[in-house]
């Protein structure tokens, strides 16, 4: 697959996202939300946090969403903007607030997980097709997106339709199922999500959500669901990641196209949150700059390790000479790589001969 521009447009950017972002609030210690006595603000929003991460690589993104005329709109704008990222379409709202939502330090898959979300009504949720500028979204060699923005409300889902469907000239769609049973009334979310995912050029589903989501078990299952696509990514977790293409390499003469599996690395995680959009923007990244699709999955699984090693939604990915150097690592010293808090900052050569036995 090669990714092309969308014109002579002169804001013709690598990446655009759009999606809502909010302010996130995060505990000062574990335990229950009811027993944490203060929170440290932060920004949380998939398709911002992806934007971010490609800003923090080197590349041009945009964010477009809405946000109110508050406070938190501020912050939202100022933080994500101070990424490197083109803010410059993102509309106030003043009769709608910005959300926000708390959530508690463990691990999201995780029993004692608590979220607690503030954003029925937002700002966000009144994007459609007449409210964004559209010139703006599709001036990007890829548009990511997320089964989130579907969910906020019938304008949302029919933006989300607008950009998805066909057209000449309509960059690469990139689609993170991001499956949140909360956000959908009963029964309506499998039949839609798959809709919008059979639709895109790249797909990212974790194998629990398309379980979920859709009661498909294995990645197999789920490539046969969603032939549309270039390329399905099928997460598996600590397990590794699999991506099934349509031959983007030129290495098989397999009709059905190559099956790439790799395997995590491992990581001494210190909070389990926000991995799966530094994953989808590592492997966007290695795209972009047109690596084959072990090196992708490598790249993805790099920058999910980035931010399993911080606290926050957020981490700076790996310096590209230290990803690069990991990447290109033999199978042997790839499946023995461990990495731990700080190893993004550690000197390249001290990195890889501490963390690669």
């Amino acid at each position: 697959m090669t990714v092309t521009g969308t014109g002579n447009a002169p804001d013709v950017v690598d990446v655009v996202a759009l999606g809502e972002s909010m302010v996130t609030f995060l505990p000062s210690r574990p335990g229950r939300l009811a027993d944490v006595p203060a929170f440290h603000r932060s920004i949380g929003g998939a398709e911002s946090n992806v934007a971010c991460a490609l800003a923090a690589a080197g590349h041009t993104t945009r964010w477009v969403s809405r946000v109110g005329a508050d406070g938190f709109g501020d912050h939202l704008v100022e933080a994500i903007g101070a990424y490197g990222v083109d803010v410059s379409h993102v509309r106030r709202d003043p009769a709608r607030p910005t959300g926000v939502y708390f959530r508690t330090a463990g691990d999201r898959a995780g029993d004692t997980h608590e979220v607690a979300y503030y954003r029925a009504g937002s700002a966000a949720s009144a994007m459609s097709p007449a409210g964004v500028d559209l010139e703006a979204v599709r001036a990007g060699r890829v548009l990511h997106l997320s089964g989130i923005t579907a969910a906020l409300s019938q304008d949302c889902l029919s933006l989300m339709r607008e950009l998805t469907a066909p057209r000449p000239g309509r960059p690469l769609i990139s689609f993170d199922v991001n499956h949140r049973p909360g956000l959908w009334g009963e029964g309506q979310d499998p039949d839609v999500l798959l809709e919008l995912a059979r639709r895109a050029d790249i797909v990212f589903v974790g194998d629990d959500e398309a379980r979920q989501a859709w009661g498909l078990r294995g990645a197999r299952a789920v490539r046969d669901a969603l032939p549309e696509p270039e390329i399905v990514v099928v997460k598996q977790g600590k397990g590794g990641a699999v991506a099934f293409d349509k031959d983007i390499d030129g290495l098989c003469e397999d009709a059905d196209g190559t099956e790439t599996f790799v395997r995590a690395v491992h990581v001494d995680v210190v909070a389990a949150v926000g991995a799966g959009d530094a994953f989808a923007a590592g492997f966007l990244s290695a795209t972009l700059r047109g690596l084959p699709v072990r090196d992708r999955l490598r790249h993805g699984h790099l920058a999910a390790a980035a931010t399993l090693t911080t606290p926050g939604d957020l981490a700076p990915p790996p310096p590209r000479p230290l990803a690069d150097r990991l990447a290109a690592l033999d199978d042997p010293a790839w499946g023995t790589l461990r990495l731990g808090p700080g190893w993004t900052a550690a000197d390249t050569e001290a990195a890889e001969e501490a963390r690669t036995p």
